[in-house]
Order: structure tokens, then sequence, then C-alpha cells
């Protein structure tokens, strides 16, 4: 088992300078909804008996907030708390149904710039019964871009869209930080997942960076995997990978698919991971089902303080915690959700308190049969563990605006009519290149067979081949359209950056 130091910032020393006396770091604890403030309790009851060196300061989040009138899910005030701690250990929320409530989870990873998501997940074989018993991959998922962005419209009676949204600062930062990780964790290979052969530029934009960022890196073996074929791997060879780094959507799912064939997706914790605030939580919902009943598993939560304990340079108390666990394991000791799993059958599950009580007692005993962990401490004077990522820094392109996409809603319509309707405005600056539904082409040259919807990308370029318009050109024609009573939607323009296309073509161009 890899003893991973998720974190490129550490916090600073738990040491006072003037007297060299151990000073307890504060942290913002949140103990969430549901399963949450019974999880928490027993994580904090094993870190004071551990001796960890933290000062916690609680807040309230999640669904009471939502009730309360903040659609956040979490108080004003106790952002202050974030910022002066700069460490969240967080509990599960549950989000209310309904419109008009963000994911607080997103708010705060967007908020706060937590950009790299660390899910460390490794197989407990023979103890946690599992199909692939060598299982041990770290998934670093880039943690505020992609769909997640939650920019989405609807724009006619039948289509709403998402934008994806992929930066390459976005991307620079996710796959220099897998890379530092992997280099200051021993891990011997990355693979990077994406769907480029489909999504050509934004998830093309995210495998260049990658191939352009690994060439620094010639100690660690590389490869690109398209995501369907790659998750399939995963669930069949997961020996075969080491570091998986992806982008936002991919790798929530896939994160959680690797969790659950370690076992059970409650023994993953995760780090979130930004320049300047971090936050430890486990990967598993809030439970409301079994709330209450005291038998929730408090694992995932406690291996996330456990990163969060190396994050505050206290890896001694990290790896004391960790390896109690692994012992409680080795004994047999299971919460409810694991007696299935179990390779020992119980005569009765643990509940929450006892099983971080049987890790207490443990503390101190280092597992027989499971790798041992241990967590080494940076010298004071060291950099983190993993480095801050380094922007480049790119001359801006030269732009020119080569045509323009139009989308009309409209229904009732064919797309032999649509074009003759707007193809036969007096524009002498730009031509109708072709009409597409759903980014399939349906004019000039479509197929009958194609299925349509009221909405409708019309393609504009400029009526010189490989000529250039003006932004008057495109305001001309927007006028044109809608004097005519066609009813615009969006328009996207269409540039070339450096004389390099900066648009994908329409299926069947």
């Amino acid at each position: 088992m890899k003893n991973d130091v998720p974190s490129h910032l550490l916090s600073g020393s738990d040491m006072d300078g003037h007297t060299g006396t151990a000073m307890p770091v504060p942290i913002t604890v949140a103990a969430g909804d549901g399963i949450g403030p019974e999880i928490m309790q027993a994580t904090l009851k094993v870190l004071q008996a551990a001796g960890a060196r933290i000062a916690p300061e609680t807040i309230e989040i999640g669904e009471q907030l939502y009730l309360q009138g903040h659609t956040s899910g979490i108080a004003p005030q106790s952002w202050d708390s974030l910022r002066r701690t700069r460490v969240l250990l967080k509990g599960p929320i549950t989000t209310p149904s309904g419109r008009g409530y963000k994911s607080l989870n997103v708010t705060i990873r967007k908020t706060l710039g937590l950009y790299a998501n660390v899910r460390p997940c490794v197989s407990y074989s023979p103890f946690v019964a599992t199909r692939h018993p060598k299982l041990d991959i770290v998934v670093i998922r880039e943690n505020e871009e992609d769909l997640y962005a939650g920019i989405e419209h609807r724009q006619t009676d039948q289509v709403v869209q998402c934008l994806k949204l992929i930066t390459r600062p976005g991307c620079e930062r996710i796959i220099r930080y897998a890379f530092e990780y992997a280099r200051a964790n021993g891990r011997r290979k990355i693979t990077c997942m994406t769907k480029d052969n489909i999504m050509k530029m934004t998830d093309g934009l995210f495998h260049q960076v990658f191939d352009e960022i690994a060439t620094g890196y010639p100690d660690i073996q590389t490869e690109h995997m398209i995501i369907d074929i790659g998750a399939a791997r995963v669930a069949t060879r997961p020996e075969q990978f080491d570091v998986i780094v992806t982008t936002n959507l991919y790798g929530d799912i896939l994160s959680d698919i690797v969790a659950e064939m370690t076992g059970s997706v409650g023994l993953a914790g995760s780090a979130n991971i930004g320049e300047h605030v971090a936050m430890f939580e486990a990967i598993h919902g809030s439970a409301p089902d079994i709330a209450g009943k005291g038998i929730a598993n408090p694992s995932g939560l406690l291996l996330a303080a456990v990163m969060m304990l190396v994050h505050i340079r206290q890896p001694d108390v990290a790896a004391r915690i960790h390896n109690a666990w692994l012992c409680t394991l080795e004994d047999g000791v299971f919460t409810a959700d694991l007696v299935g799993h179990a390779s020992a059958q119980l005569s009765r599950p643990f509940g929450s308190m006892d099983f971080a009580d049987a890790i207490i007692e443990r503390l101190g005993r280092t597992p027989r049969t499971l790798a041992p962990v241990s967590y080494q401490q940076a010298p004071e004077a060291a950099p983190a563990a993993v480095s801050a990522p380094t922007l480049s820094v790119q001359a801006p392109a030269s732009k020119s605006l080569l045509g323009v996409d139009v989308f009309v809603h409209q229904a009732s319509t064919t797309p032999d009519a649509l074009a003759a309707a707007i193809g036969s405005l007096n524009l002498p600056s730009l031509r109708l290149q072709m009409i597409t539904n759903r980014g399939v082409k349906v004019w000039p040259q479509g197929f009958p067979e194609t299925f349509c919807t009221d909405h409708w990308r019309c393609r504009f370029m400029a009526a010189e081949q490989g000529g250039e318009v003006a932004p008057a050109d495109v305001v001309a024609l927007l006028g044109a359209m809608v004097g005519r009573g066609t009813d615009v939607i969006k328009t996207e323009n269409l540039y070339a950056f450096d004389g390099v296309q900066g648009f994908a073509l329409g299926q069947g161009q």
C-alpha cells in the first residue's frame, strides 16, 4: 500500500516558533446532514485519542441552512472561518429537491479555488471481500470546470443545453498537479482519460496539455485512453493503473466506481486541494435512511481526516490512526454496511461509536497482514510535498473572425424551407454554409431519416472563400434575421487563432 500525501499545500508548522511547544492547528469542522453528525463525532473522537493537535471551529452547513433561505447551503459568516483556518473537515450534506438550490460541494470548490480532487482507492483483501485484491489507484479529478460549471439554459420548447467549459489554465493546473503528486509519492504511471475522439476541442485540449506537460517528467510513464474503454479496463484490470487524471464529470463517475471496487464506497476519503484552502471529506452521501441509528461507517471520513493530518504536518498522528484502522479490519471489526463483504462472520455489527472505540483500542499497533503505513514529515524549510502548479505564459493569439453560428428556434419547418428563408437574405459579406440539428448536418444534402427538433444551428461563413468578416457584418445578419421574424436564441462567433480554426465542423461536413 502506497502512503500518499494528497496535498501540495501544507498549512505550515504546528510548532510555536518561540517555545518549540506543539500548538493546535485551527481547522473548520462541518458535520453536515444525515449520518454526518454521527460519523463526525466518531472521527473526532479517534483524532482526539490519537493526539491530533487540532483546534476545531464548528460551522453549520447543509439542509437546515438551505431551508433558512441560504440557497448555497452555507451562511455568509461561515466563510470567515474557512478563510481563517484554510482547512475544512466536512461531513456529507443533503441538497433539498427543487429549483433554486445550489450544490454546496460545487460552491465551496469553485469559490475557494479547490481545483484538485484527490481520491485514493485501495483494496483491503482478504479482510474486505473484493474481486480486485491488488487495486491501488489514485483518481485525480479536475474540480472546477467541465459541465460542472453549471451553465445551463432552456433554449426552445424541446431543447436545453449545458455548456462544457475547459480552459488551458485549468488543464495545466490539474495535470501538473497530477505529475507532481505522482513524483512526490513514488507513483510510476499516469493515465489521462478523455473523450477527445468526439469532443475534439474541449477534451482535445485536455489531452494536448497532458502530452505537453508529460515531456517534463521523463521519470513517469504516461498513457492516454478514451474514457469509455479506460473505465472498462479499470473495472476488469485495475492493477494496470496507478494514477488517473481526468476532467470533472469523468472523474466524479470513475472515482466512485473505483472506490466501490475496493469493497465499499464507504471506505474512501477524498481531498479537495487549492492554493489557499483544502477540504477533506468522505466521498459517500448523507444516507438519510440510516441517519440517527448509530450504525453508519465513519471510515471514509476518518481516512479523509488522515489525509488532513498529513496536510497540516502531523504525519505521525496520521500514521498512528491509519495503522490502527487497518488493525480493526484485520481483527474482523466491521460496521453493518460491511458485514456482507466481511471475510469473517460477526455475531453483531459494530455501531459508529463502537467502531471508533475499537480503533482507539488499537492505537499504537501495526497491521500484521496488510501493509503498515508511514508518512514522512517534510523538513520545516522544505517546499510542500507537491509543488504548486506553474502556468505557462502565452502571448495572445492573432484572432480572425471567419463567420458565425446562429441558433434559431423554429418549429414546424424543414431544413430546406429554413434554408430558403434565411439564405435569401441580401448579405454580400456572409453566406449560409450549412444547417445542423442537434449537431447533425441536415442542409445541404441532409437525409430525410434524420430526426429534427425545433433547435437549428445555421452557419454563415464569409462569402469570399477563406475571407474574414467584420463584427458589423454579424450585427447586420442578426438584424436581417430578426427583421424577417426569425427567433434567434444564441450566436457563436467563429474565429481562427493564429490561423488555426477555433471551431468544430458539423457532423457530416
